[in-house]
């Protein structure tokens, strides 16, 4: 983000009265959880690929990679 679109937001925002600030803060406390749950499932996935390759890559369930 530029410094002139920071400064804009900044301005926006303090020109709202101070219960839709709060709505903003909520709304970016929202995203930022959203954006760190994202986070831990893309990594929890990561770190079981490995654990999961043995049961997925087999002889018998090779019917299912042909679906």
């Amino acid at each position: 983000m530029s410094a002139q679109a920071e400064q804009l937001l900044l301005e926006k925002l303090r020109a709202l009265p101070p219960e839709r600030r709060a709505a903003v803060e909520d709304f970016i406390d929202f995203l930022q959880n959203r954006e760190s749950d994202h986070h831990l499932v893309r990594s929890a996935a990561q770190v079981s690929e490995p654990a999961f390759a043995a049961v997925w890559n087999n002889p018998n369930d090779a019917e299912y990679d042909r679906l």
